[in-house]
């Protein structure tokens, strides 16, 4: 595991972003634990939020030319990961869209740079990939070509299938997923906290239930 994503992990716990207890999932599942990023609701959280991004995006050493933000929760993250990358000296475009259409002022669906070129998306997760799959159409349909996703947390959890949502983005899409952190982090971190051995079982629990096959 590395540093940023067991930082990470104790950073949602300490904001409450990453919760533990009984949550049920879309899927009708019982959880052991949730992830809110819209907790992420102030100017430190989310300068720190858009700094571990871009340490994702950094090591996963994916080529992009701009970023895409997908209306709503993706508006302030791309937003967020377009400064962190600023800050570390790689400026880039970034844009994202209208849920509806504009039809006076400057009009349109996007607000931001043009798409050009190689667009990594950023959302907070992929639950049923319907975000993934509106971003990737509107993003081919202005000419450009969606290179990857980064997403806060993956939680390597089977969809209706034997793959997660995840995986069926990276295969149906043929790109990345980056993820600054994921359910295997998640329980490393936990074992390093003794305290924690309670929450540690549940979620071992619950992923050797509903995990996806590794390897």
């Amino acid at each position: 595991m590395t540093d940023f994503r067991q930082e990470f992990i104790d950073f949602a716990i300490q904001r409450k972003v990453l919760c533990f207890g009984e949550f049920k999932t879309k899927a009708g599942r019982l959880s052991p634990y949730f992830f809110n990023a819209g907790l992420f609701n102030d100017g430190e959280s989310l300068q720190k939020l858009g700094q571990f991004y871009a340490k994702a995006i950094i090591a996963a050493g994916v080529e992009f030319d701009m970023l895409f933000g997908p209306a709503y929760k993706g508006i302030p993250l791309v937003a967020a990961v377009a400064i962190a990358l600023a800050e570390r000296g790689r400026n880039v475009p970034f844009c994202f869209n209208r849920k509806e259409a504009k039809d006076h002022g400057e009009g349109g669906a996007l607000i931001g740079a043009p798409l050009r070129g190689r667009v990594l998306i950023v959302d907070d997760v992929i639950s049923a990939g319907t975000s993934v799959r509106e971003s990737v159409e509107l993003i081919r349909l202005h000419g450009a070509q969606a290179c990857g996703v980064a997403i806060a947390i993956d939680r390597m959890e089977r969809g209706s299938g034997t793959l997660s949502a995840v995986q069926e983005v990276s295969r149906n899409y043929d790109m990345p997923v980056i993820s600054i952190s994921d359910l295997d982090s998640l329980i490393g971190y936990l074992q390093g906290h003794p305290a924690m051995a309670a929450r540690w079982a549940a979620i071992a629990a619950y992923r050797e239930r509903y995990g996806i096959r590794q390897g």
